[in-house]
């Protein structure tokens, strides 16, 4: 013990972390604060934890390129000893996460703990929330199979919307037009060192803010929040009615995290990790793809909502639902904690977590597309390559083999989630149509890399022939006035 103790003091002399320990550990709460509502934040922060070290084991052996991660993670499956445990660890620990998050948010507002002086401790919470949220879809990304790839493509196209930054805001998160190696880099590094070293850094300070503000007492109708008086009955509380946080509180919220980590260990057995599916490729169009749940809603909606309201709501309803968040301290900061006094905020509440539901659950059995019943099997109408030439009834062939009548749609019958193909040639030149071939854009992946140069120079032919009748094909301004300039006799 004289050991233990001089290697302790040799340590604390230079540390000198003994103090904000104890602080930490032995201020003083609100007696009925040490209660089960308040054990959510340190189950957050221990699956923070679970996820962090976790993580670094499977980054291990994940290998971050287009032609390797499914691979590794199909490799962590089924070859290395309790790789796929460690993997469904880390995809449960995900999920859960996000959900003791989210239970954590409702709680704080539903006790008014975001009023003064706890407005930034609840503002550091949003971001906290946020940064919870991309680190879970940056994770599914890194799955790169089939619902990885449709995602992180709905995911390109909703940012490719925003207005004058849309297309480089794309470039600069796929590494490029397309989805490739460079973006699995890309993400692979959001995940593993930027948004796990932000989520950090706030959560370490979200906890001195506890730390030095007090843990939130417990609402009671009549108890005014205000700015003039707050500090000082708070204090005169803790005195009077107060426990030290260590033991008093402290075991709640280890048993509870212990609980929640048991099933997390729970649910990673029983139903196992999460993918990876099929190996991702583009030209599969015959498949299902869903997010994870906490992204269920937003896909929900906008299966449903109509093609003209789809950018509005994606580019506006997140960023009004976000600002209201933030703001929500700033002008709300005064006044009753006590949900009983709060009847507009419990009903805003309810609504919200009751729309959050429903949608959620018309996400797990909403189609991707709401029409995607024409495969490749139905034929393209005779008419189109009755006279045609044998370059563009090959590229009909491509046409169908490549499975465009899922998204598109030929004299009626086809997908709906693209556009209709019959006027094409009369709206895109044929350099546009390559392009939009090669490089995809809006929802349409990118074919570059499953098509050879034959096949799109027989594909574009195919669809430079569907116009109508007696309508001239889109041509090239620039270029028509280029020939006109040429053929100009020179002075």
């Amino acid at each position: 013990m004289p050991r233990l103790k001089r290697l302790y003091n040799w340590f604390e002399m230079r540390l000198q972390l003994e103090g904000p320990v104890k602080e930490a550990v032995l201020h003083p709460v609100p007696k009925k604060t040490a209660s089960w509502f308040y054990v959510f934040g340190s189950a957050a922060t221990t699956l923070l934890a679970l996820q962090i070290i976790t993580g670094i084991f499977l980054a291990l052996i994940y290998v971050p390129s287009g032609s390797d991660a499914w691979r590794s993670l199909d490799q962590l499956n089924h070859q290395l000893y309790l790789g796929w445990f460690l993997r469904a660890m880390h995809g449960w620990g995900s999920n859960f996460m996000v959900a003791v998050v989210l239970v954590h948010m409702v709680q704080v507002f539903t006790f008014g703990a975001y009023k003064f002086p706890r407005e930034l401790t609840w503002i550091l919470g949003v971001f906290m929330l946020l940064m919870t949220l991309g680190m879970a879809f940056t994770g599914q990304v890194l799955r790169f199979d089939q619902d990885a790839y449709w995602g992180l493509g709905i995911g390109a196209s909703i940012m490719s919307r925003v207005p004058l930054i849309g297309g480089p805001l794309v470039d600069l998160l796929l590494g490029g037009p397309i989805i490739a190696g460079a973006t699995l880099s890309r993400f692979f590094a959001l995940h593993v060192f930027v948004i796990p070293g932000i989520l950090l850094l706030f959560t370490a300070t979200h906890i001195w803010m506890v730390v030095k503000l007090g843990v939130n007492e417990w609402p009671m109708p009549g108890r005014i929040v205000r700015r003039s008086t707050y500090l000082q009955e708070y204090h005169e509380l803790t005195k009077k009615d107060g426990l030290p946080f260590l033991p008093d509180a402290l075991w709640k919220d280890l048993f509870f995290s212990a609980a929640i980590l048991a099933a997390v260990a729970v649910c990673a057995v029983v139903f196992g990790p999460f993918g990876p599916g099929g190996q991702p490729d583009p030209t599969i169009i015959q498949t299902n793809p869903r997010p994870d749940f906490f992204f269920l809603w937003i896909f929900s909606i906008l299966s449903y909502l109509p093609p003209s309201l789809e950018t509005p709501f994606v580019l506006i309803v997140p960023i009004i639902g976000i600002c209201i968040l933030l703001a929500l301290p700033l002008v709300a900061g005064e006044g009753e904690k006590s949900w009983h006094r709060r009847p507009v905020a419990i009903l805003v509440l309810v609504t919200v977590a009751v729309s959050f539901g429903v949608f959620t659950h018309l996400g797990t059995r909403t189609p991707w597309s709401p029409h995607m019943d024409a495969w490749s099997s139905n034929p393209v109408p005779p008419r189109l390559i009755h006279d045609a030439s044998p370059l563009v009834r090959q590229g009909a062939v491509v046409f169908q083999a490549k499975q465009c009548r899922n998204c598109h749609s030929i004299g009626g019958t086809g997908g709906e989630r693209g556009p209709a193909l019959d006027d094409v040639a009369t709206r895109m030149t044929e350099d546009q149509l390559i392009r939009q071939v090669l490089q995809g854009g809006g929802n349409m992946p990118a074919y570059g890399k499953n098509l050879s140069p034959p096949e799109v120079t027989a594909l574009v032919r195919f669809l430079e022939t569907l116009k109508p009748a007696g309508q001239q094909p889109a041509v090239d301004a620039s270029q028509q006035e280029q020939k006109a300039l040429a053929s100009q006799p020179q002075p």
